[in-house]
């Protein structure tokens, strides 16, 4: 499927809730906030910060709130896409067009741009900080500072990419093979997935 470059073809893009979806987004618009296109669907923000969006699958469209679990939910209509692991996004699922409730929806839209302009978000959470150094990859870098410093160069995310591809290996053969190959592109800034990266 081709990717949407503006929200009029992501709406076409699904003929069976187009009109639903048009809708949505007119009421959408009925406010101060602002439209964009991201992840291929159509987003909406308030100072630059994600707020809703709105999308379409198989069996269902709706609104997802980007900071939902702020919503006060008198009507007990959101549901928490991921249980135990979605924080903060919460969802207003439809079914059929005549399942829109314009004054529902239309509060919990101004109830979220609200919340975001009191700042009321989660703040992504950075995965543990701590880089775990495997012995291989240790004992070279103490034996070497130019390679040293170079790593301590790294930002935390590419020095533990470098720490799971060797701690990954099972074989010390292997091991050493990783580490003989890691060691030019540490020392010239490159991190190991980047070539997939500029893909």
């Amino acid at each position: 499927m081709k990717k949407p470059t503006s929200i009029e073809e992501y709406i076409e893009s699904h003929p069976n809730f187009s009109e639903a979806l048009t809708f949505l987004r007119n009421l959408i618009l009925s406010t101060e906030i602002e439209e964009t296109i991201k992840w291929n669907a159509p987003v909406y923000t308030v100072n630059g910060k994600n707020v809703i969006g709105l999308g379409a699958f198989k069996n269902h469209f709706g609104i997802w709130f980007f900071n939902g679990v702020f919503l006060k939910d008198e009507s007990k209509i959101l549901v928490n896409a991921q249980e135990n692991k979605t924080k903060a996004l919460r969802q207003m699922r439809f079914e059929t067009f005549e399942d829109i409730n314009k004054n529902i929806v239309l509060a919990y839209v101004k109830e979220a741009i609200e919340n975001q302009k009191l700042g009321k978000e989660i703040k992504p959470e950075r995965k543990g900080k701590t880089v775990t150094i495997p012995n291989e990859l240790k004992t070279e870098l103490t034996n070497n500072d130019k390679l040293n410093a170079a790593f301590k160069n790294l930002t935390p995310g590419k020095q533990r990419e470098y720490c799971e591809y060797i701690k990954s290996a099972k074989r010390e053969a292997t091991k050493q093979t990783r580490l003989e190959k890691i060691k030019p592109m540490i020392l010239n800034n490159i991190g190991l997935h980047d070539k997939y990266k500029n893909c």
